[in-house]
């Protein structure tokens, strides 16, 4: 129930500035949540299939603006509370599971900045993984009299028989050495491979005396090796979030399409086939991306028939085993409680201080259903961002009347640039545009298409 609970002044801010800003919030994620309760269950027991030593993969699949991006930020929270370690990155035309020209090996890097634990939840926390690693070595190095590096090395001996593990072992055995001798700067070195950041072999291999660096060749082979190690350390597993997958379904060139989707299908083998211990993804895309048998993970056949929705599943029937998660669109009293829960945000949680009633959010959503249609809930940021601007013209114009405010919003479509297709270097495409959305707009933020509301 709104209006009972304090909310604390930073708790608020971050969540408005986000909301209004058109992102996800950071954190404060469970003081605006409503529905997807099936959709949390059923990642719920992914995440404790991974920390049982199993693995997991989920295709988040929801209309543009329909909250993806906010799930899969929920998912990442639940997580972190059930001791995985986290990371995510959002897929862009430098970021990508495959390619010859350094675009994997950066989103690798883009995934180790943003490794997260429950401590350290927005990200940066690759260091301190491998710090407590070595210090859990030493500890058992001490109780058994011997050695810390041979610790460190019988603990991560299985890692040989990995790819890239030899050498995987030997970074973080520098690692040790660095912190033994108070060497930061050899600690650096080892910290910098781990993240993907070297680019030549040769500077690896004078910096820590390793064969291998991380490149686009074997960036999945070190994240399950990662998750080996966040094993070892004492967390219960690592859980890879990827968001914006439509940037492979806008990749012009077919072979780059076709090498990406062949990545997606050799990760989606390993997760349900086992062989990926204590690690799992979260991939979100648009229907478009999954379903398109042209440019669509439904033009590779072998992921067409493993990821093609169940036949009994009809008629608003439901299956949330499968590896494909739709998110189901919120319903108007979905969105009601929604729009309730910003407000009192808004509010720090006193109900003394609403700046809208009831009766004037039912007006607001009459309106948008009237202009817009069932679009405002069912792709909601816009409409989100819309009533955060209109609550804070409320609030410094105390003098200004609900329903000259909410008669003056001007509707104009929006066209969804997610589906504009990228070009390369070999290929270059004409631009195909998916059918317009109505969205409640004044103006078009050229930087984020998001909406502002204006008097």
């Amino acid at each position: 129930m709104t209006g009972t609970t304090k909310i604390k002044a930073k708790d608020r801010d971050a969540v408005i500035q986000s909301l209004r800003a058109g992102v996800v919030p950071r954190s404060g994620q469970h003081l605006i949540q409503v529905g997807r309760l099936r959709e949390i269950e059923a990642v719920k027991n992914d995440i404790e299939r991974i920390g049982e030593g199993s693995s997991a993969i989920r295709f988040v699949i929801g209309e543009y603006g329909s909250g993806k991006t906010f799930f899969l930020s929920l998912v990442r929270a639940i997580a972190l509370e059930k001791k995985l370690v986290t990371a995510h990155a959002d897929l862009t035309p430098d970021r990508r599971l495959h390619a010859s020209g350094g675009q994997a090996r950066s989103l690798y890097a883009e995934l180790m900045r943003n490794v997260s634990t429950r401590t350290k939840p927005d990200g940066g926390a690759l260091a301190g993984v491998v710090e407590k690693f070595v210090t859990s070595a030493m500890t058992e190095a001490r109780d058994r009299e011997v050695n810390t590096e041979v610790v460190i090395r019988e603990r991560l001996s299985h890692l040989s028989e990995m790819v890239g593990g030899y050498d995987f072992a030997e970074v973080i055995a520098a690692y040790w050495r660095g912190h033994d001798n108070g060497d930061e700067l050899l600690k650096s070195h080892a910290v910098r491979w781990l993240r993907g950041e070297y680019s030549t072999k040769t500077e690896a291999r004078k910096d820590l005396g390793v064969r291998t660096i991380i490149d686009d060749s074997n960036f999945y082979d070190q994240l399950k090796l990662f998750a080996q190690l966040v094993r070892l350390v004492g967390y219960s597993g690592f859980l890879v979030c990827l968001d914006e997958l439509v940037n492979l379904y806008k990749l012009a060139n077919t072979q780059a399409r076709k090498s990406n989707y062949e990545q997606i299908l050799r990760i989606f083998n390993d997760s349900l086939q086992g062989t990926a211990v204590g690690l799992g993804f979260m991939l979100g895309g648009t229907p478009e991306f999954l379903m398109d048998t042209r440019k669509g993970l439904y033009s590779y056949e072998a992921l067409q028939s493993r990821l093609a929705q169940n036949t009994f599943a009809i008629n608003g029937l439901v299956d949330y085993s499968s590896p494909v998660l739709r998110l189901m669109n919120l319903s108007p009293e979905d969105f009601f409680l929604l729009l309730s829960k910003i407000r009192d945000v808004y509010a720090l949680g006193d109900a003394e201080k609403y700046l809208i009633d009831d009766e004037g959010i039912t007006t607001f959503m009459a309106h948008c259903s009237k202009k817009v249609g069932d679009a405002y809930f069912r792709t909601p940021r816009n409409t989100i961002t819309a009533f955060i601007n209109l609550l804070a013209v409320l609030e410094q114009n105390p003098q200004v009347q609900l329903s000259d405010l909410i008669t003056g919003i001007q509707i104009q479509p929006e066209m969804n640039s997610d589906l504009l297709p990228l070009p390369d270097e070999e290929t270059q495409a004409e631009p195909v545009l998916a059918g317009p959305q109505t969205t409640i707009v004044n103006e078009v933020n050229e930087d984020d298409d998001l909406a502002a509301f204006k008097l």
